[in-house]
C-alpha cells in the first residue's frame, strides 16, 4: 500500500485523508506546522459560507458534495453544517437580471433555488430593508460550515482507519530520488512517502517552489468583522445553533453577512487588494496566535460599514467589536489548482481551495490518485492549464488581485481583462489593428472577434436583406452585427481567419507514430500527407481533448491541440526517442475559407490544388508565391479552403499576399464570433465547452473519431466496458429569430429541466440562433424544448446535425 503524506491539516488536508482512507489507502500521514485543528491557516478563521451555485458546473458539483458530506459528519460539539440557506439580494436592475442568470445556473446544475420578491426576502431575513432591494435569489440547501469541526470529524474518521496526524511538524523540504518523491523532511527527520500531497493553503506556493513548481496563487487579506449585540437577534439563536437566518449576500456592495448567535459577522471584498508577502509573514506576525489573521485596517472597512447599515438598518445602533484581515488564496482565474507534478512523480497539489469546495476537491483528488482519474471534469482546476505567461510573478499578482476585486462583480462570458493585454500577438496583429479588429483574449493571445473595416459591408448586406437579430443589452455586449455579415460573406464568397492561436505541437522520432496511435482514438498511421481528426481520452474513456494530427513525414507529425494540458498529457506518456515540442509561437496560420477560396489561393501555388489532386483532410508542403507553407485541407467553418501555416517570420508577408490575391474575389478578414457561429452550423464541437472528460465520445457525437478495431489505446478498455450514456449532445434551433443564449442556460422539456446549453451562435445561414445542449438520450430530433435565458423563456427544436450542409457538399468541391 502506498504511503501518502498530506501536508496541511486544514479543511482540504483532512478531507483528503478521509477520502483516501475510505478508499482503502490507510497508510496516510497528515502533517501541519500548527496545532490541531486551528492550525493557523485559512481554515482556522474561515466564515464558513457555502453557496453552491457557480457559473462553473464543476465548482458547483464540488460545493454540492461539500454540503452533502458535511451534513452527515458527526462531531461531539455539534453540527459541521448548518443548512440555514442562502439569500442573495439585488439593489440594482443589473444585479436583479444577473440573479435570474444565477437561477438558471442552479436549474442547470440541479440545485434547488428560486427568485423572491422584496417582501419574500424580508420574511426570510427580517433584518433586510426591503425598500432597498428589487428581489433576491434563495437557495435553501446552502448554509454554514463549521470548518474546524468538519476538519476534526474527517480527520478522526481517517485516524480510525489507520491514518496518522502529526501537529507541530513543519515540512522543511521534499525528498526525492530525481524522478519521484521519497519523503518529506521535517525538523524531526524524514517521513518516507510514495506520494506527497501539498494541501498547505496559502503556504503551498512557497513549498511547491522547492520542487520547481509554480503555483499561480496569491495569498490575499480579506476583511471580516463581528458586530456588537443586535437587539433584533437576541433570543433567536442559541450558542449551539449559532445561526438561523440565511446567509445574506449584498454583492452590489461586495458584502456578506452571517449570524453569530446575537451578533452579525460581516465580510467585505470592497476594499483594495491586499496581497500578503509570505516571505515575511511569520516574522511580521510573530506575536499573533494565528498568522493567517492580520490586524484589521479600519480605514478600509469604513465605506463597507456604511453600505452594510443601509441594507441592514439594525447596524446603525451597533459597531464593530471584533475584526481581522484574514488570508485566503486567490488565483488568476478564480479556480483551484489540482494535479500531479509532471517532472516529479508522486508530488500532488490541492491548493487555492475554499471551504465551500473543500470536500469536492478532496474527493476528486483522491479519485485521481487512487483510480487514475477523477469522476468529475477538473480541467478548469488543472495544475497545467496555465500558459507560460500566466506563471510569471507579475501576471500572477496582477490577475489574482483583479480576481479579488471581481469576486462579486457581474462578469460577462466575453468580458476579458484590460490589463496585461497584448502579451501574445501573431505576426498579423498590426494589420488587424489597422482594420479595426475588436479583440477577445484567450491563452494570452489577442484574437480578433470582428473587424470594423467590415462595417460598410455589413450595412450593404443589411440593405440587401441580411437579417440581424435584435439583441438585448446583455447578449449585445462584446458582440457586433458585423460578425453576422462576416459569417454570411464567408458562406457566399471568401474570408480569411487568423488561426495562429491554435495550439500546435510537433511530434517527432522513430516511435512517433506508435506513440500517437496509443494515445489517440483514431487511426493516425496513414500515408504521409494525411490529416486525421482524433481524440485524447483518459483512462475512464472521457474526452480529454480533440486533436487534428497531420503526418508531414514518416516520423514527423503536426498536432493541433487545445491547451497546455494536452502538452502535459502527451509529455507524461512520451516514450524515449519521441520528442513533443510546442511550435505555436514560432509559426502562424491563416484559414482561407469560402466558395471562392480556390480562386484566391490556386494562382499563388505551382502545385495542383484541385479537389482531385488535393483532397479533403490532406496536407501539402508547398510554396505560395515565395513563402514556404504547409497547407491543410481542413475546415472548421464547413467551407472549401485550407489552414495555411508558415513560420512566424513570414506572417506579415503571408497576410498581405492573401489579402492582395483575394481582392478581386472580395476577400475579407473575419473574426472569432463569425467563426464560432459557422462551426456550430456545421456541428463541430469545441472541447472544454461542448464536451469534457465527463463525456464519452459517442454521447458527444464523436463516435466517428474512435476506431475500436485498432490496437489498444488509452481509454479503449473503458469504452468497451461503458454503458450507454444517459445524456447526449444535441443541436437545437430557436424558433424566435431574435432569441439569443450565451451558454449554461437550463433546457426544459414539458416544464422540467433536463439539461443545459453549452455553446451557441447566431446562424446567418438559417436566420436563427443554433445551440448545443446536453439532453436525455431519448430526446428525439424534432422534440420541442425551452431554454431559460435570464428569466426569458425561448422555444427551440432539437435538430438533426449538421444543421447546415449535412451532405458536406460545400467542403468537398
Amino acid at each position: 500500500m502506498p504511503h501518502v503524506v498530506v501536508i496541511g491539516a486544514g479543511i482540504v488536508g483532512t478531507s483528503l485523508a478521509d477520502e483516501l482512507t475510505a478508499r482503502g489507502w490507510t497508510d496516510v500521514t497528515v502533517v501541519d506546522r500548527g496545532p490541531l485543528f486551528a492550525t493557523g491557516g485559512s481554515t482556522s478563521h474561515a466564515p464558513g459560507l457555502v453557496f453552491q451555485t457557480n457559473p462553473s458546473k464543476t465548482m458547483s458539483a464540488f460545493a454540492r458534495y461539500t454540503v452533502e458530506k458535511f451534513t452527515a459528519l458527526d462531531h461531539p460539539e455539534g453540527w459541521s453544517f448548518n443548512p440555514v440557506g442562502g439569500l442573495e439580494v439585488a439593489t440594482t436592475p443589473e444585479r436583479w437580471a444577473d440573479l435570474h442568470r444565477k437561477a438558471g445556473w442552479a436549474q442547470a446544475w440541479g440545485i434547488d433555488g428560486r427568485l423572491l420578491t422584496p417582501s419574500e426576502c424580508r420574511r426570510l431575513h427580517p433584518l433586510v430593508d426591503e425598500r432597498r432591494i428589487l428581489g433576491g435569489f434563495h437557495t435553501p440547501t446552502d448554509g454554514l460550515a463549521n470548518a474546524l469541526r468538519a476538519a476534526e470529524a474527517q480527520a478522526r474518521r481517517a485516524e480510525a482507519r489507520g491514518a496518522t496526524l502529526r501537529p507541530h511538524t513543519e515540512v522543511l523540504g521534499i525528498v526525492d530520488d530525481g524522478a519521484r518523491v521519497t519523503g518529506v523532511r521535517t525538523a524531526d527527520g524524514v517521513i518516507p512517502a510514495d506520494i506527497v500531497v501539498c494541501a498547505a493553503g496559502f503556504w503551498g506556493a512557497r513549498l511547491a517552489r522547492q520542487v520547481g513548481l509554480v503555483l499561480p496563487l496569491v495569498p490575499m487579506a480579506h476583511q471580516y468583522a463581528r458586530t456588537g449585540q443586535i437587539p433584533e437577534l437576541v433570543g433567536r439563536n442559541t450558542a449551539f445553533s449559532e445561526a438561523g437566518l440565511p446567509i445574506l449576500r449584498h454583492q452590489d456592495r461586495d458584502l456578506y453577512f452571517r449570524e453569530h448567535v446575537d451578533r452579525l459577522g460581516i465580510g467585505s471584498y470592497s476594499h483594495r487588494p491586499m496581497p500578503v508577502d509570505m516571505t515575511t509573514l511569520l516574522a511580521d506576525t510573530a506575536d499573533e496566535a494565528m498568522p493567517s489573521m492580520l490586524p484589521f485596517t479600519e480605514e478600509d472597512f469604513a465605506p463597507a460599514w456604511m453600505d452594510a447599515a443601509e441594507l441592514v438598518p439594525a447596524l446603525q445602533d451597533s459597531k464593530v467589536e471584533e475584526a481581522f484581515n484574514g488570508i485566503f488564496s486567490f488565483t488568476p482565474d478564480g479556480f483551484s489548482i489540482m494535479g500531479e507534478h509532471r517532472d516529479l512523480a508522486g508530488f500532488w497539489v490541492a491548493e487555492a481551495v475554499w471551504v465551500t469546495h473543500s470536500a469536492g476537491v478532496a474527493r476528486a483528488t483522491a479519485e485521481w490518485i487512487v483510480d487514475g482519474a477523477p469522476s468529475i471534469d477538473t480541467h478548469e482546476c488543472d495544475l497545467y492549464r496555465f500558459e507560460d505567461v500566466a506563471r510569471s510573478p507579475k501576471f500572477i499578482l496582477q490577475t489574482s488581485s483583479q480576481a479579488f476585486v471581481e469576486v462579486y462583480d457581474i462578469i460577462h462570458p466575453h468580458q476579458y481583462r484590460t490589463a496585461l493585454r497584448g502579451l501574445r500577438t501573431g505576426p498579423f496583429h498590426a494589420r488587424q489593428k489597422e482594420l479595426g479588429a475588436f479583440f477577445y483574449e484567450g491563452g494570452g493571445w489577442e484574437r480578433p472577434a470582428w473587424y470594423e473595416s467590415n462595417a460598410e459591408l455589413a450595412q450593404r448586406l443589411i440593405d440587401d436583406g441580411l437579417a440581424i437579430p435584435a439583441r438585448d443589452d446583455w447578449s449585445a455586449r462584446f458582440w457586433s452585427p458585423i460578425s453576422v455579415a462576416e459569417a454570411r460573406w464567408t458562406r457566399k464568397h471568401v474570408a480569411m481567419y487568423d488561426m495562429t492561436p491554435l495550439t500546435r505541437y510537433e511530434v517527432t522520432g522513430d516511435g512517433a507514430c506508435n506513440f500517437l496511435q496509443q494515445m489517440t482514438t483514431n487511426d493516425v498511421d496513414k500515408s504521409v500527407g494525411s490529416v486525421t481528426y482524433t481524440l485524447l481520452l483518459d483512462h475512464t474513456g472521457g474526452i480529454r481533448s480533440d486533436l487534428t494530427v497531420a503526418r508531414l513525414a514518416p516520423d514527423t507529425f503536426q498536432v493541433g491541440a487545445n491547451s497546455p494540458m494536452d502538452f502535459d498529457w502527451l509529455s507524461r506518456h512520451r516514450p524515449p526517442g519521441v520528442t513533443v515540442r510546442d511550435v505555436t509561437g514560432g509559426t502562424c496560420c491563416i484559414g482561407v475559407w469560402g466558395p471562392l477560396a480556390r480562386d484566391v489561393v490556386a494562382p499563388l501555388c505551382a502545385d495542383d490544388l484541385s479537389h482531385e489532386a488535393f483532397r479533403y483532410f490532406r496536407t501539402l508542403r508547398t510554396y505560395l508565391d515565395a513563402i514556404p507553407v504547409t497547407m491543410m485541407r481542413v475546415s472548421y467553418v464547413g467551407e472549401l479552403g485550407w489552414e495555411i501555416y508558415a513560420g512566424a517570420e513570414y506572417g506579415a508577408a503571408l497576410w498581405d499576399l492573401l489579402a492582395g490575391a483575394g481582392a478581386s474575389c472580395g476577400i475579407i478578414p473575419a473574426g472569432r464570433v463569425a467563426f464560432n457561429s459557422l462551426r456550430i452550423e456545421k456541428g463541430y464541437r469545441s472541447w472544454g465547452t461542448d464536451m469534457t472528460a465527463e463525456h464519452l465520445p459517442v454521447a458527444a457525437g464523436l463516435g466517428f473519431a474512435v476506431r475500436m478495431d485498432k490496437p489498444d489505446f488509452v481509454g479503449k478498455a473503458a469504452l468497451q466496458a461503458a454503458s450507454p450514456s444517459e445524456s447526449v449532445l444535441r443541436s437545437i434551433v430557436f424558433d424566435d429569430p431574435d432569441a439569443a443564449v450565451l451558454g449554461k442556460e437550463p433546457v426544459s422539456v414539458a416544464g422540467a429541466c433536463v439539461g443545459y446549453v453549452t455553446s451557441a451562435g447566431y446562424s446567418a445561414t438559417v436566420g436563427r440562433t443554433i445551440a448545443y445542449a446536453w439532453l436525455p438520450a431519448e430526446t428525439a430530433v424534432g422534440a420541442a424544448v425551452t431554454v431559460d435565458y435570464r428569466g426569458s423563456i425561448h422555444r427551440a427544436t432539437v435538430h438533426a446535425e449538421p444543421v447546415v450542409d449535412p451532405a458536406m457538399i460545400r467542403i468537398k468541391r
